[in-house]
């Protein structure tokens, strides 16, 4: 039971699935799941999975660095 508090706690430490970017991940393991004898044929779906988590990280640091210990 305490896993399910401590993991509200951090929220950084969130799933996947939580993530803006998951319609992006699961397009790519479909394609990987089609093409699976031919990753290249997914590199779109790896690319823009790569920018959304991209642009995600950079808005969590922003958002970080806005962010006081002392206040």
């Amino acid at each position: 039971m305490e896993s399910s508090s401590s993991s509200s706690s951090y929220p950084s430490a969130s799933r996947i699935s939580d993530s803006n970017c998951y319609p992006q991940y699961s397009a790519s393991l479909k394609c990987l799941e089609e093409f699976s004898t031919d990753k290249s044929k997914c590199q779109e779906h790896f690319d823009v999975y790569k920018e959304c988590k991209k642009k995600e990280r950079e808005a969590r640091l922003e958002r970080n660095k806005n962010r006081s210990l002392f206040s």
